[in-house]
């Protein structure tokens, strides 16, 4: 089955590769032509080390050769890399408990089930309760404290003593990996954790999702129903209720050891590797000097397949997320520009790096790994431009540019060469998700270019009928225009470090579901909403992008973060009236509060 879809696939690479040109300039023909295939669904939505993602790479291989292109890694345009995939349970999974002079194997699933970031063993001990599970000296509050888990097997319930209030310095002591850490490096074999009857009387398991972090090896991890740990306290003489409340009320750990409760926990989970491939070819320079240094043009033209981990999409059905925005458009952006350059490469004093990067969707995976497997010299790398989401330009020709300030000459240059009237929005630091931060990291200047969120982002809707086509030319030309002003310098561009704007720590984890997406590189006062998600409190409430939010229930908001602290001041189920200016006019909205 797979070779036929992958024959099905090689032809349709060939139609769609004979619909360009050829066109030396960059055309709305030939975007559209690589859009539509590189975001068809024979392509399959272009995950990662799929065969529609290795079909994405050969596409992008055959244009960088029809346009002269070198290759640019030793001899190959393909730049291989290993990374983890995904995740799967293994067969090397059970559970078994002996308490009350009687055994018990909990069923996989429906009892108990393996966390996504549990190590792989068999271990077998004594059963110790350490409360939540939390050890922080600045909070002077330590579940561990005086309790012994060597050899041991250590009950731990879910959330913190203040999981009521709404901005608790325990929050950042709260997640599943933290707590597993602590209980590891107090001498424990392994954890089990189960939820109390607060904050809520719901018994759910935590989905086995990965959250890109590394497993813990050789210590499983896993979570039980409360009602089997229930009868395991009773067993002993303890009631689970209590226990937690007064916990709670004290705001003092309460631990001890089960001396007659035992457990036997096998978890296997395998982290699921495969071969992702960088695509990259370059035009060498002319100047005698100035060839030897490299500015690095890059797209990320990988996406989400049939949804993994990022995806918006609320359907039941799966569905391809084809990615049209995200990122063909900035693929295709890339090509032209490579097409261009290659049309008249005389006029190159510096050499040019054309980059196809893998696995951005994963976590900057293939530009982190370019980055530190850099072909030549990376310190003759002047800067790297990013395109990553350049096809949605809308009615007020909004084009965001990300790291401009991480060289002193970025703004004069843009606003120099800004001759298509783009309603420019600066933000100076690198950062901002997308393969740029690779390269800030290691102090080259940046810019990434982006048209900004829409309501599709990271959605099955996200198809090439809905890219603005002409709104795209002009970005691409306008990133021609900057790199080939760029091009002669004579000097090369200064790097100027950048504090990353982030908040400052203490905001709490926020309880509730809102349903905003931020408009990155906006500077002004308020929250602006770039988009709203489908189905969500926003979007019910009557919300839309472009909104700019200026309160939150009580809260006055000036920016993302005062949004967030004002979230934590309330839980789901709550109605909160939020205020927001659209188009100058100040309106009124009531949002009711989901749970994430």
């Amino acid at each position: 089955m797979k070779k036929l879809f992958f024959l099905f696939a090689i032809l349709s690479f060939a139609v769609f590769a004979q619909d360009t040109s050829d066109n030396p300039e960059i055309t709305i023909e030939e975007l559209q032509a690589h859009i539509k295939y590189l975001a068809s669904d024979e392509l399959e939505g272009r995950l990662a080390g799929s065969e529609g993602g290795k079909l994405a790479a050969e596409y992008i291989k055959s244009e960088f050769e029809k346009y002269g292109l070198l290759p640019f890694y030793e001899g190959s345009f393909f730049q291989p890399f290993e990374f983890v995939q995904t995740i799967e349970l293994g067969e090397n999974n059970s559970l078994t408990l002996s308490y009350n002079n009687s055994e018990v194997t909990p069923s996989l699933d429906a009892d108990y089930v393996t966390t996504a970031f549990s190590g792989s063993g068999t271990i077998s001990g004594t059963l110790a309760f350490a409360g939540y599970g939390i050890s922080s000296s600045k909070l002077e509050y330590d579940d561990f404290e005086g309790l012994d888990l060597n050899g041991k097997i250590v009950l731990i319930m879910r959330y913190n003593p203040e999981h009521d209030s709404v901005m608790s310095e325990f929050d950042r002591f709260s997640s599943l990996r933290v707590k597993a850490s602590a209980a590891r490096d107090n001498g424990a074999l392994g954890v089990i954790f189960f939820n109390g009857f607060k904050p809520n009387s719901e018994d759910d398991f935590v989905g086995f999702k990965p959250d890109r972090g590394p497993l813990m090896t050789d210590f499983p991890v896993i979570q039980l129903k409360r009602n089997i740990i229930e009868r395991l306290f009773k067993s002993e003489g303890y009631d689970l209720k209590t226990i937690q409340e007064e916990i709670d009320n004290n705001k003092k750990p309460k631990s001890f050891v089960l001396g007659n409760s035992f457990a036997s926990v096998s978890t296997e989970v395998n982290e699921i590797k495969t071969i992702g491939r960088n695509v990259a070819g370059y035009l060498e320079g002319n100047d005698p000097i100035l060839k030897d240094e490299f500015i690095v043009v890059g797209a990320h033209f990988d996406h989400l397949g049939w949804g993994v981990d990022g995806s918006m999409y609320r359907g039941d059905e799966p569905m391809i997320h084809n990615g049209a925005d995200d990122n063909a458009s900035g693929t295709a952006g890339l090509l032209e520009l490579a097409e261009k350059f290659a049309s008249n490469p005389e006029l190159l004093n510096r050499s040019i790096v054309f980059m196809g990067f893998n696995a951005e969707e994963l976590g900057l995976l293939g530009s982190n790994y370019t980055v530190n497997n850099f072909p030549v010299d990376l310190n003759q790398t002047v800067a790297m431009i990013n395109m990553d989401m350049i096809g949605r330009m809308n009615e007020e020709n909004s084009l965001t540019i990300i790291g401009t300030g991480t060289s002193s000459i970025w703004k004069d240059l843009l606003e120099e060469n800004n001759t298509y009237e783009f309603d420019l929005k600066f933000n100076d630091d690198g950062w901002g998700g997308s393969d740029h931060q690779s390269f800030t990291l290691k102090e080259i200047p940046v810019l990434f270019f982006f048209t900004g969120i829409h309501e599709d982002y990271h959605k099955p809707s996200d198809d090439w009928d809905k890219i603005n086509y002409e709104g795209q030319q002009e970005v691409v030309s306008y990133v021609y225009t900057v790199l080939s002003s760029l091009n002669e310098f004579e000097e090369r561009p200064d790097y100027v470090k950048v504090e990353r704007t982030a908040a400052k720590g203490g905001i709490g984890v926020a309880k509730v579901y809102v349903g905003t997406i931020p408009e990155f590189g906006w500077n002004g006062e308020g929250f602006k909403l770039g988009g709203v998600s489908e189905g969500g409190p926003a979007q019910k409430a009557g919300l839309l992008g472009g909104d700019i939010m200026i309160q939150f229930g009580e809260k006055k908001v000036v920016n993302i973060y005062d949004f967030m602290y004002a979230m934590n001041d309330h839980k789901p189920g709550d109605v909160v009236k939020v205020k927001v200016l659209r188009e100058g006019e100040e309106m009124e909205f009531d949002v009711t509060l989901e749970g994430k």
